[in-house]
């Protein structure tokens, strides 16, 4: 058997880019960059007025002047006007352009307006350039703003949309067929015999990938037979850059998927994996270098096998830029005999030291899908262990 931590640089060995595609800002929530986006001008792109008040020049300040005379009223979106003689000022308002001349601002709680003068209250505090944000102080033209890998949210969308830009180049989602095989297996609201169950990996697979933001996706169910399924997963094949394939991948008498997969000359990288749940897990390249995932049926399997190495290798393969590890530490004792990395059910709870504390909440076997809602994700606990103590780091992957 591969170890997990050989399995998971067999995967990134082997993935490859899907492209990239011009799109709007308006599409462009969750998607991973591609190019730079420079800077249009200088952030800010002028002398900006911070707070409502009136704009002055300090020298008059420091010779004394406590009145001044208003020569205006300047809002944000017009020109500057000009301080062209000692003791003027204008009432400005907040994002303004600083008035020419200008360098300082006190705010209008500070003073009183009346007959075109401004009077500022006795005992204020001042100094120069207060209540203004210098020209180019956060970014000067044309230096990168954001880099190739960024995964887009709404600080970077505002920052794209800021440098002037209506498109930008993002990596190209791969169109991933998620097939699930099993003649057990049918669909929600048709009808079901005793002997059925409902096919509940593939909505949950298809959860996951949107979630992520890493895949178009389309939903394929297969029954135990090998030459249609031979044909099915051909034509998927065909159609897709990726295949995820959920069941039939162990070594019952009805477990097709690997034979298939060889006779359809998909070169296999690794098959089983120390590591519980998920230990049949296969993944293998096709000719065409696009990749195989093949899942165990066994939804806690299927849940954990794809956060743990399916998304990671789709967002390499995407360019977005690795995500830090994150870690919590065990909130209980955890006994685990087998000598295999263990991947456990937890929900997440916060010391008050602010301490990420990893409360588990074990499955009774790796069908039971159902104990796994309101968890938040799973730690992994290297092999070679039998007790994981409380306070143990471990690294936290979520849902």
């Amino acid at each position: 058997m591969t170890d997990v931590a050989d399995a998971e640089r067999l995967i990134a060995e082997r993935m490859v880019s899907f492209g990239e595609t011009s799109i709007s800002l308006d599409q462009a929530n969750g998607a991973v960059l591609r190019e730079t986006v420079a800077a249009e001008r200088d952030q800010p792109p002028f002398d900006r007025v911070t707070m409502d008040g009136i704009a002055i020049a300090s020298r008059d300040w420091e010779q004394g002047t406590r009145s001044f005379h208003i020569i205006g009223t300047q809002g944000a979106g017009v020109a500057a006007l000009t301080l062209n003689e000692p003791g003027q000022c204008v009432e400005i308002m907040t994002g303004a352009v600083l008035p020419d001349n200008a360098d300082s601002v006190i705010p209008i709680e500070r003073v009183t307006l009346e007959d075109g003068e401004a009077l500022v209250e006795d005992g204020i505090d001042f100094s120069p350039a207060q209540y203004v944000h210098p020209r180019s102080s956060d970014r000067t033209s044309s230096s990168t703003l954001l880099s190739p890998g960024a995964r887009l949210g709404p600080p970077e969308i505002a920052i794209a949309a800021g440098a002037g830009r209506a498109s930008i180049l993002a990596a190209a989602l791969p169109r991933v067929a998620v097939i699930s095989t099993g003649d057990e297996l049918v669909g929600a609201g048709e009808p079901l015999e005793d002997y059925q169950i409902r096919s509940s990996n593939d909505h949950a697979i298809e959860a996951a990938l949107n979630r992520h933001r890493v895949a178009t996706v389309s939903r394929s169910r297969l029954h135990d037979d090998r030459d249609s399924m031979l044909r099915s997963v051909r034509e998927l094949h065909d159609e897709h850059d990726v295949l995820i394939l959920s069941g039939g991948v162990s070594m019952g008498r009805f477990d097709f998927v690997p034979s298939v997969l060889e006779e359809l000359e998909v070169e296999l990288v690794f098959h089983r994996v120390m590591q519980r749940p998920g230990r049949p897990l296969w993944f293998g390249m096709s000719c065409d270098t696009k990749p195989v995932f093949a899942l165990p049926g066994n939804p806690v399997s299927t849940m954990v096998c794809l956060r743990r190495y399916v998304i990671p290798a789709l967002q390499q393969a995407l360019g977005m830029t690795p995500e830090n590890e994150e870690r919590a530490a065990l909130g209980a004792d955890v006994a685990f005999s087998a000598d295999l990395t263990y991947f456990l059910p937890i929900v997440m709870n916060w010391n008050d030291a602010g301490l990420g504390i990893a409360e588990p909440r074990p499955t009774n076997t790796s069908g039971d899908f159902v104990s796994l809602a309101g968890t938040d994700g799973f730690v992994e606990l290297p092999r070679g262990q039998d007790t994981y103590t409380t306070g143990r780091v471990a690294r936290l992957f979520r849902w």
